[in-house]
């Protein structure tokens, strides 16, 4: 059998929600399934940042305003596809994610429950509330796709002090492993993506301090760009990831998988 490359990679005709998608690694990732031929739809809090992501990644996409790491909002949202005729869904990306740091001692209770919600329970609720759409939108031979948006910080050792965050990513991890075995007869691949350190929000107090040191922990010597995250989005979720699942791909310039020693940010 012969292949083209084009449409081996194509996200043409295919309906995928990203959650966090206005901003940050979400906006990359909607704008590089857009440009793949997806219709896409991004989810945030904020109504100000929907109207300006949805007015710049153009026709094929729709924002949601809504709150993913909540119960009530992810109803919402569902509610909202529903209302645009979405009858079937092909990706979910689940990125919209939260941090806290502190120093050990005086990490606070307050510091648990919300990363914790946001970064677990909410992508498993919303998984739970897209199932139906998901099974419709998933064949054997071409399955829908759940892309969790973990971090190697819930992979690898590493000096940043939130604690919350990276029990909450290597809570996510496992997850996304239990939900691969228990979805794969549904037709539904789970899989997911280990950032290392990207130029966002989230990483921009690390940036602006000490950028170079952070470099040169890195082994390939670099922050990643949008087409790096892009491209590892792209192969999971088109027909050349149909046959992968239950894995987790860093995407990190190395870290996970070349550093000499434990990584330190």
């Amino acid at each position: 059998m012969t292949y083209q490359t084009g449409s081996l990679f194509s996200l043409e005709g295919k309906v995928a929600l990203v959650t966090g998608g206005a901003q940050g690694l979400g906006r990359m990732i909607a704008a590089g399934m857009i440009a793949a031929g997806a219709r896409v739809f991004i989810t945030s809090r904020t109504a100000e940042l929907c109207e300006e992501a949805e007015k710049a990644l153009g026709e094929n996409c729709r924002a949601i305003t809504g709150n993913a790491g909540k119960p009530e909002g992810i109803s919402a949202i569902i509610e909202t596809l529903q209302k645009e005729g979405v009858k079937s869904l092909n990706i979910l990306v689940n990125n919209a994610g939260r941090t806290w740091g502190a120093p050990l001692e005086s990490f606070p209770d307050k510091g648990w429950p919300g990363v914790m919600e946001t970064n677990v329970q909410a992508p498993f609720r919303l998984i739970q509330e897209c199932l139906h759409l998901l099974s419709a939108g998933g064949t054997k031979l071409d399955p829908a796709r759940i892309i969790n948006i973990g971090s190697i910080a819930g992979a690898v050792v590493n000096d940043l002090n939130a604690y919350s965050y990276v029990a909450s990513k290597a809570a996510l991890h496992q997850l996304s492993h239990q939900l691969a075995a228990d979805l794969a007869d549904r037709n539904i691949n789970v899989n997911t993506i280990l950032p290392g350190f990207f130029p966002t929000s989230m990483t921009a107090h690390m940036r602006n301090e000490e950028e170079r040191r952070l470099e040169k922990a890195i082994p390939l010597g670099r922050l990643g760009m949008d087409s790096d995250i892009v491209g590892a989005i792209i192969f999971l979720a088109s027909q050349a990831g149909s046959y992968i699942t239950g894995i987790e791909l860093p995407v990190d310039g190395g870290v996970t998988g070349a550093s000499l020693s434990h990584f330190t940010g």
